[in-house]
C-alpha cells in the first residue's frame, strides 16, 4: 500500500508509542525483559486471578523500572473499603495511569457494577493519577447494547482522560466507529487495540485458559478477517490492519494516540514484529 509522507510519519510515531498489555503469570515478568527501560506495561486482572495479584505485579515491575498500567475492573471491587485499600495501594506504587474497565465477571462482586459507578468513586480521591484510562467497543459487546455502549462513553470521558478500543482485525470497523463517536463530541485520545503476533493454537488455548473476555469475543464473530486468521494461516500480524489506518492515524480530528497491543503474553515475538515494522516504515 502507498503511503504518504505523512501517514507514514503517523504510523511510526503510534507504533513507537504503543505499549503491551499482559496478564500474570509465573514467567512473564521475566519475559518482559526484552523491553526497554521506562516502558509502559498494562497489567490486567480478571475474575480468576484478581485484582491483588495485578497489585502485587504492578509494584515488582515499577521496582524493575516499568511505566505501569495496573487494571482495576469496577465488578472485582467488592465495596468502599475495598477501593479504599486499592486506592492507597495505587499511592505507594507512584503510578500516573490506571486502566478502569467494567470487567468480565457475570455477578459483580459488591457495590459498583459498571465502570462508570468505579471511576465515579474513584474521582473523590486525593490521588496522584494523571490519566484514567476506559474501555471501548468499536464491534460492540456480546452482552450490553450499541446504544448503551454509546451512552456510558458519553458519561465516562468526565471522569477519564483515554480510551482503549477492544481488539479489532477490521480497519472499516475502527473507522466508522472514531467517525461516529468524533461526531457525538467523545474528544478523549484513543488507544486502538491491536492482537499482537500469535499463532492461531496460542490464540485459541490462551484466550480458553486465562479467560480474556475481549478474545473470546473475537472469537464468537463473523469477522471474514478473523476467520482468515484463525482458520487459513498459522500466524497473524497486524500490518494490512495498521496500513488500512494510516490515514486515519494521519487526521488529528481523529486523535489517535497509539496503539495498545494484546500481545497474549507473546512479548518477544510482538516487540521483535513492532521493531521490525518500524525499520521497514522507515526505509520507506
Amino acid at each position: 500500500m502507498k503511503l504518504s509522507a505523512q501517514e507514514r510519519t503517523a504510523l511510526i510515531k503510534s507504533l513507537e508509542s504503543a505499549y503491551m498489555e499482559v496478564f500474570p503469570t509465573a514467567t512473564i515478568e521475566e519475559r518482559l525483559s526484552v523491553l526497554k527501560p521506562n516502558s509502559y506495561v498494562a497489567v490486567t486482572c480478571s475474575p480468576t486471578k484478581g485484582i491483588q495479584e495485578t497489585l502485587e505485579m504492578s509494584a515488582r515491575l515499577v521496582d524493575r523500572g516499568f511505566r505501569v498500567i495496573p487494571h482495576v475492573a469496577a465488578k472485582m471491587v467488592r465495596d468502599d473499603a475495598h477501593l479504599d485499600g486499592i486506592m492507597a495501594e495505587l499511592k505507594v506504587l507512584g503510578v500516573d495511569s490506571l486502566f478502569v474497565p467494567g470487567g468480565d465477571a457475570k455477578v459483580p462482586a459488591g457495590k459498583f457494577k459498571t465502570a462508570y459507578e468505579l471511576l465515579r468513586a474513584i474521582a473523590e480521591y486525593d490521588h496522584k493519577l494523571v490519566d484514567i484510562g476506559i474501555a471501548a467497543h468499536p464491534e460492540g459487546h456480546p452482552d450490553v447494547d450499541d446504544e448503551v455502549l454509546l451512552n456510558e462513553l458519553v458519561k465516562k470521558q468526565a471522569v477519564s482522560t483515554y480510551l482503549v478500543t477492544q481488539m479489532c482485525f477490521e480497519a472499516e470497523a475502527i473507522r466508522s466507529w472514531l467517525s461516529k463517536i468524533r461526531a457525538m463530541g467523545i474528544t478523549l485520545p484513543a488507544w486502538i487495540g491491536l492482537p499482537g503476533v500469535a499463532d492461531r493454537k496460542s490464540l485459541l488455548t490462551t484466550s480458553m485458559r486465562i479467560g480474556v473476555g475481549d478474545s473470546l469475543r473475537f472469537l464468537r464473530k463473523q469477522s471474514k478477517v478473523a476467520t482468515k486468521m484463525m482458520f487459513r494461516t498459522k500466524t497473524y500480524t497486524p500490518d494490512e490492519l495498521l496500513l488500512e489506518l494510516a490515514q486515519e492515524l494521519a487526521d488529528p480530528t481523529c486523535n489517535i494516540a497509539g496503539h495498545h497491543l494484546y500481545c497474549f503474553n507473546q512479548v518477544e515475538k510482538t516487540d521483535t514484529w513492532r521493531h521490525e515494522f518500524l525499520d521497514t516504515l522507515r526505509a520507506g
